[in-house]
């Protein structure tokens, strides 16, 4: 059976993106125009892949089972006819990142803008999510993790800073109002903010000093999803009504203009930073071949 490809397309950006509007703003394309190219697929498949209401519209069994084998597959076509991008000066198309909040934040924006300026043509979209994923069958060409988050089978390359810290901090006020932490167990004495995984998973306390680490599980009157909620952490931690647990480098603001005050800092955990991530089983894509290359370029004149 020959089934056009732009029709498989549409039911994809469909169904990952649970409507057809949201679907077009995903593709590009209009909802009319993607509505007619899922009913010409279900039309000569002779099976309802989604169910539409007016609400949502959800993959049927056959669609998901479509949906889990079409991803991969499409992605390695796209691949497969990106080789041609690589006799052009400029390589042109689209990039998926799928990354961590933290890396959105910390990371990229010492890459991204100059990669654009130097690839004008390429499309680049970052789609934040702090859960354990499978880049290849959410449709993304790559992701960004930390070492102890790499899936398995997967070419990593370091990008960003390679040593980073977790630090401790409060506002100067709730400190003079509640004393000042001089060992890690003393946490469990205060009110901490506190952030939560989308597994349910509590993120964890860990502290390092002369070799040994120790880890503390202390409550607090805030907790927060880890990524999306944590600005909203960070201001409670400002506004003085706790400790916060976090990145250095998205503390360090708020530490060197005085807002926030370290806590603990010869306690805090040094660990390695990010990698790039993608599939070494696929072709790689001409614009994921040019931004490797450009973090690889970015991290040697950094060092």
């Amino acid at each position: 059976m020959k089934v056009d490809l732009g029709n498989l397309n549409a039911f994809l950006a469909v169904a990952r993106a649970g409507g057809f509007r949201e679907g077009a703003r995903a593709s590009g394309s209009s909802a009319s125009a993607l509505s007619e190219a899922v009913r010409r697929l279900e039309a000569q498949l002779g099976v309802r892949l989604l169910n539409r209401t007016t609400r949502s519209v959800v993959p049927t069994e056959a669609g998901e089972g479509l949906l889990q084998r079409l991803g991969p597959a499409l992605s390695e076509v796209e691949a497969a006819l990106d080789v041609v991008n690589g006799f052009r000066d400029k390589p042109t198309g689209s990039l998926r990142l799928n990354v961590p909040v933290s890396a959105a934040r910390l990371v990229l924006p010492r890459i991204i803008p100059s990669f654009l300026a130097a690839y004008p043509d390429i499309r680049l979209e970052v789609i934040t999510d702090d859960s354990f994923v499978d880049v290849v069958a959410a449709g993304c060409d790559a992701g960004i993790r930390y070492d102890d988050r790499l899936e398995q089978d997967m070419i990593a390359v370091p990008i960003g800073p390679r040593i980073q810290r977790f630090a401790t901090a409060a506002s100067p006020a709730y400190l003079d109002r509640q004393g000042r932490p001089q060992h890690p167990r003393e946490l469990l004495g205060h009110a901490c903010l506190r952030s939560r995984f989308s597994s349910g998973v509590m993120t964890p306390w860990e502290f390092e000093r002369d070799g040994s680490t120790l880890r503390v599980d202390p409550t607090g009157p805030l907790l927060v999803r880890a990524g999306g909620g944590t600005d909203l952490a960070v201001e409670a931690a400002l506004a003085g009504t706790g400790i916060i647990y976090l990145f250095e480098d998205w503390l360090r603001p708020h530490l060197d203009s005085g807002g926030l005050e370290p806590v603990l800092e010869p306690w805090w955990l040094p660990f390695s930073g990010p990698f790039l991530y993608y599939s070494g089983r696929h072709l790689v894509p001409a614009p994921l071949r040019a931004f490797i290359d450009f973090v690889k370029i970015s991290a040697t004149s950094s060092a």
